[in-house]
């Protein structure tokens, strides 16, 4: 009996040791965000992270949106993750471009990869260790956390028809496409995306770049510019990513690390969908608004390819890192070039 009670005593010491050491930590970060969280699939995209994580922690992680400004300001969230003034946040990488140069091409790429393809380098093709390698020297682990279809080119005041039609117009932009469009001659200049209306209404702008059409349209920006253009040249796919301070992220068990990046993944896939279903019905809308939705001409297209590769090569010479990372992207898609040439319909193939 004595024998009996001592095993069944053993047993339940056990059981409560392996429970502590595998129960969920609790977590309570606030999360700054970059963009509006009404915004179609580029805001909205970290409260529904957020949600799952809470469903599949079983409430114990608890990752707090703050709408832009509130928390810190909407174009610091880098910064405010590497000095660790907050756990982590959420933002488009290239803000930061003055600082890491390298993170425009994980942004987005201009005549580059789409989202499919970039999610495909991200996860099997050395991008998600680079990307690790790259933030390592700020204190920052980014997590790959959204990514949407190609935005448009932008809203434009006048028409533009030649590179001419580029030179001293007053024009925002991000990332790389912000340096092709100086490189063009416009004057540019990056203002977060709740302040664009009142600066293209005030005529500070003069045009502008910033996301999908249901993004665009959320904004306003058919009120007070007409001349829509497409494709997005220079955000063929645009994406988002948690930024997470790297000893906030090492003070994580390993359960909850991967609840986190797996949530995360989840997060790429439903905006990639989200935006892919939602743009053609806004297209529509702006028609009946008086807005003209139009390509730009073969012309500027070729205009700001050479513009695109001369930047490239110029950022590429300067920072051996942005150099690393995109050879990597050339690389992989030159590898799938001809799986994407023959394996999928030619896309001017009537259907």
């Amino acid at each position: 009996m004595r024998s009996s009670l001592k095993t069944l005593a053993l047993a339940a010491s056990l059981t409560c040791l392996a429970t502590a050491a595998t129960a969920q930590e609790t977590v309570r970060w606030g999360i700054p965000m970059s963009f509006g969280s009404n915004l179609t699939a580029l805001g909205d995209t970290m409260p529904w992270v957020s949600e799952q994580l809470k469903k599949v922690s079983g409430g114990t992680v608890n990752l707090q949106v703050f709408e832009p400004g509130k928390l810190v300001p909407a174009l610091a969230i880098f910064d405010s993750v590497s000095t660790g003034k907050v756990e982590a946040g959420y933002s488009w990488m290239g803000y930061e471009i003055g600082k890491v140069p390298v993170s425009a091409l994980f942004g987005a790429v201009p005549f580059g990869m789409e989202s499919p393809q970039f999610a495909a380098w991200m996860y099997f093709g050395g991008g998600d260790a680079l990307l690790k390698e790259a933030y390592k020297p700020y204190n920052v682990y980014p997590i790959f956390c959204g990514s949407i279809s190609p935005e448009a080119a932008g809203w434009f005041r006048k028409e533009i028809n030649t590179p001419e039609d580029i030179k001293g117009l007053k024009f925002r932009a991000a990332g790389l496409g912000g340096k092709i469009y100086q490189k063009l001659g416009a004057s540019v200049t990056m203002l977060p995306g709740g302040e664009l209306f009142q600066a293209l209404e005030k005529g500070v702008l003069d045009g502008t770049e910033f996301s999908l059409p249901t993004v665009d349209e959320q904004l306003g920006f058919f009120k007070v510019a007409k001349n829509y253009y497409m494709p997005g040249w220079h955000q063929p796919s645009t994406n988002q990513f948690l930024y997470v301070n790297t000893a906030a992220w090492a003070k994580l068990k390993p359960q909850t690390q991967a609840q986190i990046e797996t949530t995360c993944t989840a997060g790429v896939t439903m905006a990639i969908a989200k935006a892919e279903a939602l743009q053609g019905a806004v297209l529509a809308k702006f028609e009946k608004e008086g807005v003209k939705a139009r390509q730009f001409n073969k012309t500027m297209l070729d205009a700001f390819s050479k513009a695109s590769k001369e930047v490239l090569a110029e950022e590429a010479g300067k920072d051996p890192m942005f150099k690393k990372v995109l050879d990597s992207m050339n690389g992989f898609q030159k590898q799938n070039a001809q799986w994407h040439n023959l394996g999928y319909l030619p896309r001017d193939y009537p259907h």
